[in-house]
């Protein structure tokens, strides 16, 4: 590709003639509601369970396009099947979200995990712009005030850990409010909005990154100190460097230069440290020293690493214009578009073996839905048509 534009056009026809055509066609139950992913290479259903952090995915990626692409009727009526499917099933009495469900939306699993909640405020904000339904955003912020309630003990009675031997937080939570926050901003006062990613910003890059090796930890102590032990160890370079991206976002829209190029500086620094020198791809897991990883699947390489990275090294770029990030952004996408997509039936596959050969042929599951690559896909595609009116093309 020759310029901007270009890559523009690319992730652009990427996002609308191939990926969300592949959902619409076979994902959305037009029975039950809701919609089915746990899906073959060729989009046949081969479990017809339901995991509620993914259809609320979905109906936030159907709302979404809605409201930044185009009020197209397939779309908003995906999205209704969702939403409408989700408002009736997806909770408990006290307002918890549950984990999964079966086909005709009875519970399977009890909501012990609090991203139910965190995917369900998004998907219902962007649901409530896009419907006009004003039963929706109230359904996102009594869920979005509701994980704030719980984030200082998202698992309550269902965690294992023993309290106060080793009371490890984790970084998931500060990572994904930074988002949701601004997911939320038509909701919430703009007061509460910058108290809480002030705090968020805080947790991130003051208390998760560490300021000698440079790395996300995705668990410390609650000093900000390390443990001796797997879980204290424990890099995700995916979620580091997605984080990032979300810390751009705030930076963007508060002007604050320092704190984009920090967050800018930090993906460089946890590719280096990730990236499999022999094989090629980030790594899924590893461990800070160097020592065994506790996750047998450690040297995978999964689809939502190489795109996050390809959504952070783009705004790295245009933020920056420094060409170390261009050079990453070619090197990621050539890995990640030989590897992953599927030019045969379409959508990406998700997970690859260290070498690079497609472990499982599937195109989603319990954990990947219409949501990682669509969303990737969309941003690059603004990035881009931004750099093409503000930065010059690499030579």
């Amino acid at each position: 590709m020759k310029n901007f534009q270009e890559y523009a056009l690319f992730y652009k026809k990427a996002l609308l003639e191939d990926v969300m055509p592949f959902w619409e066609k076979y994902s959305v139950d037009r029975v039950c509601g809701g919609y089915r992913t746990c899906l073959d290479r060729q989009g046949k259903i081969y479990d017809h369970d339901k995991f509620v952090w993914l259809q609320c995915r979905q109906i936030w990626m159907f709302s979404m396009l809605c409201n930044r692409v185009e009020k197209r009727a397939s779309w908003l009526d995906a999205a209704k099947c969702g939403a409408d499917f989700m408002a009736l099933h997806g909770m408990d009495r006290k307002g918890d979200w549950y984990f999964a469900l079966d086909w005709s939306g009875k519970p399977l699993v009890r909501p012990y995990n609090i991203f139910s909640d965190c995917f369900a405020a998004m998907a219902f904000a962007q649901y409530s712009i896009a419907s006009g339904d004003e039963k929706a955003s109230e359904l996102a912020l009594k869920t979005y005030r509701n994980v704030l309630k719980r984030q200082k003990n998202p698992k309550g009675k269902y965690s294992k850990a023993f309290p106060g031997t080793r009371p490890l937080k984790n970084f998931a939570l500060p990572m994904i409010l930074c988002n949701l926050t601004l997911e939320l901003e038509t909701l919430l006062d703009k007061n509460e909005i910058n108290e809480i990613t002030d705090n968020c910003i805080h947790e991130v890059m003051d208390v998760f990154l560490d300021k000698d090796r440079k790395l996300i930890y995705e668990n410390v102590l609650p000093d900000g100190s390390h443990a001796d032990c797997f879980d204290g160890r424990l890099i995700n370079p995916g979620h580091g460097i997605e984080a990032m991206w979300f810390i751009m976002d705030i930076g963007r829209k508060r002007k604050d230069r320092e704190l984009m190029e920090k967050a800018a500086n930090t993906v460089l620094d946890i590719l280096e440290f990730g990236w499999d020198r022999e094989h090629g791809g980030i790594f899924y897991f590893l461990d800070a020293e160097g020592k065994a990883p506790q996750q047998l699947e450690w040297d995978q390489k999964l689809w939502w690493v190489h795109l996050e990275t390809l959504v952070a090294l783009v705004m790295a770029y245009q933020i920056t214009g420094r060409k170390v990030f261009w050079d990453w952004y070619l090197k990621v996408h050539d890995y990640a578009w030989k590897h992953f997509a599927d030019p045969e039936y379409g959508e990406w596959f998700g997970y690859l073996n260290r070498r690079g050969e497609v472990l499982l042929n599937i195109k989603g599951g319990k954990w990947k839905g219409c949501f990682h690559v669509p969303r990737a896909f969309y941003r690059c595609w603004r990035e881009f048509e931004l750099m093409a009116e503000t930065r010059d093309f690499p030579q």
